[in-house]
């Protein structure tokens, strides 16, 4: 079963989406921050697909696709980030930083689940 890292400051966002890929067929693990989704991956947890809020405290969705680029595991991972703003100059620092797309807030779960069985099909 392929695994979702999901990265969001908001336990209500990480518990919906949780939800809604679990039903799907998918394995998640959850990060409150940045520094935890890091602190995973670098303690062997090599996720299929990385799904980030873009602002939380201490380092920003974008901030943490870069230094997830940097490691192994996620080194080629898909990632997704999952944010309020739409403005285009956030989505070119995303891509700039290696997000593979873009999610704006609130997020459909079919809309949600589309994209990410486009990303990593169901087994």
């Amino acid at each position: 079963m392929a695994t979702i890292l999901l990265v969001d400051d908001s336990p209500t966002i990480l518990s919906s989406m949780s939800a809604i890929l679990r039903k799907a067929g998918y394995a998640t693990e959850s990060a409150p921050n940045a520094q935890a989704a890091i602190d995973k991956v670098s303690q062997g947890l090599a996720p299929k697909l990385v799904i980030t809020d873009y602002h939380m405290p201490g380092m920003h969705g974008v901030e943490l696709i870069g230094k997830l680029r940097r490691l192994g595991p996620t080194r080629f991972t898909p990632m997704l980030v999952l944010t309020t703003d739409s403005q285009p100059e956030k989505r070119s620092q995303a891509k700039a930083a290696g997000a593979t797309g873009w999610l704006v807030k609130p997020v459909d779960p079919a809309s949600l689940l589309q994209v990410v069985r486009q990303l990593v099909p169901v087994a």
